[in-house]
């Protein structure tokens, strides 16, 4: 029994000092930094993406992604710290997990390469605005709103109101100006790989799987995780670059409720613009 203790002792110090060691800035290191769930807020992310940018020993960056997408916003400040930490020279690689689909492709498309399992649902290329009408229920009950404003479009999304056909077209245009943003980040980087024509063929909403994404043109290879690590130590040149995961320090909330925030920031943003697989 004490020889069993001492073992697994040693073990869990070896696991903790191997830990220790992937985390000093030595050698030469492949980042790891993972988006998961909806794309709300970006900060977290796109901080981590800049420090690896101005981390030497950091040689190539792993972007592991599963999101269904999120804010219009938020995607595209995360796409555009990528593009500033390709100014670094260093290779970036996707590694699409369950889902990589709308916002989740969207800050996908700087990379150098993408990964997807044959599986992985991705595409869902498009934009939408979803408007709520309470009117009805409220009138059951009772409650009646009044509304003073500066503009005949500023509560436009207002769930106490109808559309107009006039504020429907305003939308609409909204809604394809975000589309053509799209379209254009993905031509700017994959431009040899898929056409526009191509391209808004399938820019449709609908998903996809990894295959048929790959056979399109809008993943370059079928692979799993460790098929990404082994493609950014190629792409950097570093075959013995350790493996460092640059994880977020969790707020106490979150260690408490040990759960994932952003649907409820979802909730709470009724009216943003997405990039989001429905």
């Amino acid at each position: 029994m004490k020889r069993l203790i001492l073992v697994l002792v040693l073990l869990l110090g070896a696991i903790v000092i191997g830990s220790l060691i992937a985390k000093l800035p030595v050698g030469s290191r492949i980042a790891v930094i993972k988006v998961d769930g909806i794309i709300i807020d970006p900060d977290p992310v796109v901080k981590k993406i800049e420090k690896a940018k101005k981390d030497d020993s950091i040689k190539a960056l792993v972007l592991r992604v599963d999101s269904p997408g999120g804010s219009v916003g938020a995607s595209q400040e995360i796409y555009r710290a990528l593009e500033r930490f390709k100014e670094s020279k260093k290779p970036i690689v996707v590694s699409m997990g369950n889902v990589a689909a709308s916002g989740g492709y969207y800050i996908s498309i700087p990379a150098d390469y993408i990964y997807a399992n044959s599986g992985t649902i991705t595409g869902s290329i498009g934009v939408i605005i979803q408007h709520m009408d309470y009117r009805e229920l409220l009138n059951r009950i009772g409650v009646k709103t009044t509304t003073i404003k500066t503009g005949k479009f500023k509560d436009i999304l207002s769930p106490f109101k109808n559309l107009t056909d006039e504020e429907k077209e305003y939308l609409k245009n909204t809604v394809e100006d975000a589309y053509n943003q799209f379209v254009s980040a993905i031509l700017k980087y994959r431009s040899g790989k898929i056409s526009e024509e191509k391209l808004r063929s399938v820019a449709d909403g609908r998903i996809m799987t990894g295959l048929m994404a790959q056979k399109v043109g809008l993943v370059d290879g079928l692979g799993n995780f460790e098929d990404a690590i082994d493609k950014a130590k190629e792409l950097a040149g570093v075959k013995e670059a350790r493996v460092f995961y640059m994880e977020e320090g969790k707020s106490l909330i979150r260690r408490f409720f040990g759960a994932d925030l952003s649907g409820f920031y979802l909730n709470y943003y009724p009216t943003m613009t997405y990039y989001l697989m429905k």
